[in-house]
């Protein structure tokens, strides 16, 4: 693959993203005021949280003389597409090891096609290996299985310090802004670099996507990773993940085709619906203090 002239020109920092806010009744009504972070405009092929995450990872591999990077992700991965457009971009190979063996001898989805068309090699692994994919020799042996052996290793959803700073420049540009700021969780990687960002006083909201009660000793392991401990004021509500990741039920599509139709916001659903449709319903039972400014961070388009 041929790399650009001057491939880190791609990861200069970028200006922030946009805060607008939009006019909602259902918040008008609590007295909140809703803005929104328009983090899916931060960069035109690794939007929001993507950008956040990876940039700081792609800087170190181009730094460390890498020309190939390895990730993780299910079949239906925004990570495993944003690390093949990142690669593309870049001039650097690329490998996705994808969860469930029984992929291998299918048709791709439109997903991992688009991985595919951007450079990316596939890799299916067992599930029983993919869950313990951070165990030293499991990993060893993925590795080796995927011929990616030397690559930069970027975990699954790109969660790990290097990421974390990366989110924690998101918090900053918050600052100030307002009273809470949420966004949809998948690893925890978004949430814990944001909440650390952020000023005293401000907090921080995650709305995990995926079923499970898992993500809270995720979080504090990351940030322990990253900042040495505990770092800002979190928390996480619970019980929007509509099923499970990628579970998109009618009620859910019908809400974000409204939201869509109010306020002129293309809605992604896997992560950015179930985010919208939580603010509203913790609105609508006044979990929001009034005189509340409220950002909801949106990470992706659709």
């Amino acid at each position: 693959m041929n790399r650009p002239a001057n491939p880190a020109a791609a990861l200069r920092p970028r200006p922030p993203s946009p805060l607008r806010e939009v006019h909602d009744e259902r918040f008008a009504a609590a007295g909140v005021r809703l803005l929104l972070k328009r983090d899916d405009l931060v960069h035109p092929e690794l939007p929001g949280n993507k950008w956040r995450k990876l940039a700081p990872n792609l800087r170190a591999a181009l730094a460390g003389g890498h020309d190939r990077l390895v990730t993780f992700g299910g079949a239906y991965s925004n990570h495993l597409r944003a690390t093949a457009a990142a690669g593309r971009l870049l001039g650097l190979r690329t490998v996705g090891i994808v969860r469930g063996d029984e992929l291998a001898g299918r048709p791709l989805n439109d997903s991992l096609a688009r991985c595919a068309a951007d450079g990316m090699r596939l890799h299916f692994a067992t599930r029983a290996d993919y869950r313990r994919k951070t165990e030293p020799e499991t990993l060893a042996r993925l590795l080796e299985s995927a011929a990616a052996g030397g690559a930069y290793v970027i975990p699954e959803g790109g969660s790990n310090a290097l990421a974390l700073e990366g989110c924690a420049e998101l918090g900053r540009e918050l600052r100030g802004r307002c009273d809470v700021v949420a966004v949809a969780c998948g690893t925890g990687g978004t949430l814990a670099g944001l909440a650390a960002g952020l000023d005293p006083g401000q907090r921080a909201l995650g709305v995990p996507v995926l079923a499970g009660g898992f993500l809270e000793p995720e979080i504090r392991s990351l940030q322990s990773r990253a900042f040495g401990g505990p770092a800002g004021d979190w928390t996480l509500a619970e019980g929007f993940d509509h099923g499970g990741y990628a579970r998109v039920p009618a009620a859910l599509d019908a809400f974000a085709a409204d939201f869509e139709s109010r306020h002129g916001l293309p809605v992604e659903r896997v992560y950015v619906a179930k985010l919208l449709w939580a603010l509203t319903a913790l609105t609508r039972s006044e979990t929001f203090p009034r005189d509340t400014t409220l950002t909801a961070v949106i990470t992706g388009r659709p």
